[in-house]
């Protein structure tokens, strides 16, 4: 008899633990909702993000093969050479008038590439750390008022050696930890591209190349660096990167 309720103790316990992991399981699915709009709001980088072998086009295809059944909108927002202030002036024309539910930032590359010295030698065309900050900040608040769902991204790589002897590093970086300060304080998700560049440069650069192996001129991304933002993003959505037909290629 006292093995008898050993035995239905275990049972209902087995049976508590899949229900916690059924919940877990739905919770996780439901990072992706019937009707979901998503904006990728950028630079260059974005824009060129729609092109046949762009991370967007990537990310498209992914969800249409994995998540057909919801039906996700994709819009890609980016124009050339915009920083931070540029994606302040035109957020509500680009971003909330579309309606989305979900807003991608990815930015940081010009606001620290633009920095030249003038006449004067003096450093303009870049954006003050300061400028930075509390325009990810207003850009961050007003997804979130609009009811949509914001993610932030650091930027990727001004030059692809993997020993921070890129001649922008130091200055990247520090905007970088600018973003994830901003992400944290604003209790947001963050997607580290650098840390992922970083990472993955470190592993397949072994000859230390300025470019060729995530980018095609050390900062827009080749076919190998779209797929990796694709997959970095698709992870903060909950879904699975999906290769692009051959023929697609």
């Amino acid at each position: 008899m006292r093995s008898c309720s050993f035995g239905l103790a275990a049972i209902i316990a087995i049976l508590s633990l899949d229900t916690a992991v059924q919940s877990a399981d739905k919770s996780t699915a439901q990072t992706l909702k019937k009707n979901d709009r998503i904006v990728f709001l950028g630079d260059s980088i974005t824009a060129a993000g729609k092109g046949p072998q762009g991370y967007i086009t990537m990310i498209k295809h992914s969800l249409e093969t994995t998540h057909k059944d919801l039906e996700i909108d994709i819009i890609g927002a980016g124009i050339g050479g915009h920083k931070v202030p540029n994606l302040q002036a035109r957020l509500q024309r680009d971003v909330l008038d579309k309606k989305p539910t979900i807003v991608f930032v990815y930015i940081g590359i010009n606001d620290v590439w633009h920095w030249k010295k003038n006449n004067e030698g003096v450093l303009a065309g870049g954006t003050t750390k300061e400028n930075f900050e509390a325009g990810l900040k207003e850009i961050i608040g007003k997804i979130k008022d609009a009811n949509a769902r914001p993610i932030l991204c650091t930027a990727s790589v001004i030059g692809e050696k993997n020993d921070g002897s890129n001649e922008r590093d130091k200055m990247l970086d520090e905007y970088c930890d600018i973003s994830r300060k901003v992400a944290s304080e604003t209790k947001i998700e963050l997607v580290d591209l650098r840390k992922a560049f970083i990472d993955y440069l470190k592993a397949n650069n072994r000859e230390n190349k300025p470019k060729g192996i995530l980018t095609g001129d050390s900062v827009h991304l080749n076919p190998l660096g779209n797929k990796l933002v694709a997959e970095e993003m698709l992870k903060a959505l909950g879904a699975k990167f999906v290769e692009l037909p051959t023929e697609a290629k």
